[in-house]
């Protein structure tokens, strides 16, 4: 089976799985971006561990700027 049929393959089971999600007595629940993205990072499907990297990335790079932006507002 071909990487790309996988890929598919798994992305159809991940928005499966967030579509048949089970809802208790009228109470919705809903997941963030980051949550799914967070879900996503750990699963076992292929390329799955570049989004926790890029999620890594995204905060690092965040904390960064606020590291800058404390330290111009604070002279």
């Amino acid at each position: 089976m071909s990487k790309r049929k996988l890929v598919v393959g798994g992305a159809f089971i991940v928005s499966g799985l967030f579509g048949c999600t089970q809802q208790d007595s009228g109470q919705t629940t809903t997941l963030t971006e980051r949550q799914k993205d967070s879900v996503i990072a750990r699963s076992p499907i292929p390329g799955a561990k570049a989004v926790g990297k890029a999620m890594n990335v995204a905060d690092s790079a965040s904390a960064r700027v606020n590291r800058i932006n404390t330290a111009d507002t604070s002279q």
